[in-house]
């Protein structure tokens, strides 16, 4: 028998419970943010001055249709105010970047575009399984108020009973003239009358959007008979004649993101010193949330 004395004898730790405390995650309503950790987030954009060094081109974004939006601008507003498999709302569809940062991010998107050719172009952006289950394109006029019945259909398959949240990038008025049609709001008789087209739409986007949820305005102003027109703040008021509360006016620099007065600069600065104006540099973000 050995002895005791040349036993090793092994001190056996009790186990001591994990006092550490995990705290819950802390999200708004509408994004998933996680607020106890929000130092991790610096890469959100929290003030009014936004300057993206060139347009994002990756991951089924292009710039061949002149007049889109650049999708880093759909970056921040998604992870800012939606959750992953919400249903964002575009009114104006266009080259379809708000479907394809939805799909990019995990989210869903009903696209209403006015042009029958442009809704089968974005429909190839897409595959087959995508336009099932995370893309609706609905051909339709935005002012109409059939679009509302068109919305609410493809909400009903999604099984949704209204958007998460509201997508307006309008024409700038008649800048760029899009197509010939009538409903096109490029293509209004007068400025007052484009207010009041855009002004019909944002009200079916208002009724189509779940409360208590944001809505993003993307617009620029534009010159007429040597004065400034500003649209911005214009089709920002009639949003709130509608009824959304304001949040946010932010200020996006369009340098490096346009097309139109890359290889005519000198030409737009000499328009600008002959006509006593100056040539615009930014474009507006207006953030609303339906109370």
């Amino acid at each position: 028998m050995a002895k005791l004395s040349n036993i090793k004898r092994v001190k056996i730790k009790e186990q001591q419970p994990d006092l550490r405390i995990v705290k819950k995650t802390k999200t708004k309503p509408y994004s998933d943010i996680d607020l106890n950790n929000w130092k991790d987030y610096s890469h959100i954009k929290t003030d009014t001055w936004w300057d993206f060094p060139s347009r994002d081109n990756t991951h089924g974004h292009s710039n061949e249709y002149h007049g889109n939006y650049i999708p880093q601008i759909a970056q921040q507003l998604y992870e800012r105010f939606t959750r992953k498999g919400d249903v964002i709302l575009d009114m104006f569809l266009g080259s379809g970047t708000s479907a394809i940062e939805a799909v990019n991010m995990q989210r869903r998107c009903i696209g209403v575009e006015l042009k029958p050719e442009q809704v089968d172009i974005v429909s190839k952006k897409f595959t087959e399984k995508q336009l099932v289950t995370s893309v609706n394109l609905i051909c339709a006029d935005s002012t109409s108020n059939v679009v509302k019945e068109k919305i609410q259909a493809r909400l009903d398959v999604m099984r949704e009973e209204k958007a998460q949240f509201l997508i307006l990038h309008p024409p700038y008025d008649d800048i760029i003239k899009f197509s010939d049609m009538k409903e096109d709001l490029s293509n209004c008789k007068n400025t007052e009358e484009f207010y009041e087209m855009f002004k019909k739409s944002a009200e079916n986007g208002y009724e189509m959007l779940e409360k208590g949820r944001f809505a993003a305005l993307i617009i620029g102003d534009k010159y007429h008979n040597g004065e400034i027109v500003p649209l911005g703040a214009d089709c920002a008021a009639k949003m709130r004649e509608i009824g959304f509360k304001m949040k946010a006016v932010i200020v996006k620099n369009m340098e490096g993101n346009e097309r139109a007065k890359g290889k005519t600069a000198n030409l737009w600065r000499y328009r600008a010193l002959n006509g006593g104006f100056y040539i615009f540099k930014h474009e507006y973000i207006y953030v609303f949330q339906k109370v």
